[in-house]
């Protein structure tokens, strides 16, 4: 390969990037500075490249494809949120390059025309007597394994038949099996949700990594309500809204939307997921479809 004068472009900050004078790469997937001196560049240059192996990372957990939630406690605590732009970009890099650029649960490679990418998931553990959220693995998947792993955000967004029929022919599971593994998950994300955790991301400020600091505990519920609103192209919700979706997530109780008529059914508990998306709360899976709190929700205005 042509030896390249690097650079760390966010994704967000592409155009800008190209504007300065960058040029894109398509076989390293990489933007790089078509020669040297261009000062206008200088706010992309390469940092070092991030190691392999994490300090302290775990790269055998969690192997395979599995539904994954993240406690509501937890909201907006991934990696991509805590980390600075140009340090997610090298993260980024780092993970799909060691994958040998393939998803490491179902072995896809990226699909511009399926819309099928290569993402980046964390793979946490929970120490319940310290109350500790530790990060332990970054992992690749592709946009339909990821879908699988946030399987209630899946819902939220429609795609809960794709995701179902994805898990059972990745994993060999029959229906009924994979049935239970998702009811499995939800009421493993019922006992931690009642827990605060404290997050432990030491295997990214030992490798260098600059962290900054995510929403607090009591505000994700509410940045995950305006972030849901902006995905469906609603207007974000008043505070006053957000405020009582917060509060009807926290107590994770089924109470009826003030919109909803008291013939209509009791809506089902409420579940965040993860994604190289940000977190966003999710219904809990139902034998049979039924439109979720959040679509109702989401409804008025439009």
């Amino acid at each position: 390969m042509v030896d390249r004068i690097w650079l760390d472009v966010p994704y967000a900050e592409k155009d800008e990037a190209k504007q300065a004078g960058a040029r894109w790469d398509p076989a390293a997937k990489r933007w790089y500075a078509p020669r040297k001196g261009m000062t206008a560049l200088q706010p992309w240059a390469a940092a070092a490249d991030v190691p392999d192996l994490l300090p302290g990372e775990d790269r055998t957990l969690g192997q395979g494809l599995f539904v994954d939630l993240v406690p509501s406690s937890c909201w907006f605590t991934n990696v991509r949120s805590c980390v600075a732009p140009r340090d997610w970009e090298r993260l980024r890099r780092m993970i799909t390059r060691r994958a040998g650029i393939r998803c490491e649960a179902c072995g896809a490679a990226e699909d511009r025309e399926a819309k099928r990418w290569l993402e980046a998931h964390e793979r946490w553990v929970y120490d319940d007597a310290a109350r500790v959220q530790r990060l332990k693995r970054l992992i690749c998947l592709c946009t339909d394994c990821h879908t699988v792993t946030h399987y209630g955000y899946a819902q939220v967004r429609g795609l809960e038949a794709k995701a179902f029929a994805h898990l059972v022919r990745v994993t060999g599971m029959s229906r009924a099996e994979a049935r239970r593994h998702i009811n499995m998950a939800f009421t493993v994300w019922d006992v931690r949700s009642a827990t605060t955790w404290t997050l432990d991301l030491s295997i990214l400020t030992d490798a260098g990594i600059t962290l900054k600091r995510p929403p607090s505990a009591e505000k994700r519920p509410g940045v995950a309500a305006a972030t849901l609103a902006a995905e469906h192209g609603t207007p974000p919700p008043a505070p006053a809204d957000a405020g009582e979706i917060a509060a009807r997530i926290a107590v994770e109780r089924g109470i009826a939307l003030p919109e909803t008529s008291p013939a209509e059914p009791r809506p089902a508990p409420l579940a965040p997921s993860r994604s190289p998306h940000p977190d966003g709360m999710v219904p809990r899976p139902r034998e049979q479809d039924s439109p979720s709190v959040l679509r109702r929700l989401f409804r008025r205005g439009r």
